[in-house]
């Protein structure tokens, strides 16, 4: 599909994160060896990793926030209509079904006018139940968890660094997803919940 900067199609995820804190200075690492922590830490509570990733462009972004209510899921959609896609006649957004995932949301948390615009604007295909793989934005939530999240991070200014940094390296290189799921291969693996035609 060709990209149409008019319609982009924007994948949308979230991941929980464990803030976590060193209660000993770790062992410092040498060539070749693994870091070592020790078994004692610090809980520093949780965050939430809301993703966009736009596949033909290259281009991602994640936003953090203290929670991942319907509510953070309103603003971050408005962020992708207002401030990531300002010119786009009408962005379709690949998502999970989640209860937070719902245009009920958007009236929740904004005037109706407002909730409204921002809904039209918005064109919402869910991903399949237990079939939330077929989103892009799981690949790339993948890549940030293996370079960035698989360590203890303390709180939430030093992810956001971290994350900033790695989104913006990605976005500098243009990495992009092979998707190699063909329409063949989802008719049989996915034959259930496609329409058997007999003659």
């Amino acid at each position: 599909m060709p990209y149409d900067p008019a319609y982009p199609t924007v994948c949308f995820d979230e991941k929980p994160k464990q803030l976590i804190g060193e209660t000993r200075v770790p062992c410092p690492t040498m060539p070749g060896q693994s870091a070592r922590y020790d078994y004692e830490y610090e809980r520093n509570g949780t965050c939430n990793l809301f993703i966009f990733f736009e596949p033909l462009r290259a281009w991602r972004h994640v936003d953090i926030t203290d929670r991942r209510t319907g509510n953070d899921w309103a603003y971050v959609m408005k962020d992708l209509v207002d401030v990531y896609f300002p010119d786009a006649e009408r962005i379709r957004v690949v998502m999970d079904n989640l209860n937070t995932h719902t245009i009920a949301a958007l009236y929740n948390t904004f005037e109706p006018a407002e909730a409204r615009r921002i809904a039209r604007k918005l064109e919402i295909h869910n991903t399949p139940k237990h079939g939330s793989w077929l989103n892009m934005a799981e690949i790339e939530l993948s890549v940030f968890g293996r370079e960035c999240l698989n360590r203890r991070i303390p709180d939430v200014e030093t992810l956001k660094r971290e994350v900033a940094a790695l989104e913006a390296e990605r976005n500098a290189h243009e990495s992009t997803a092979h998707w190699r799921f063909t329409t063949a291969d989802a008719r049989i693996k996915l034959r259930r919940l496609y329409p058997s035609y007999s003659e």
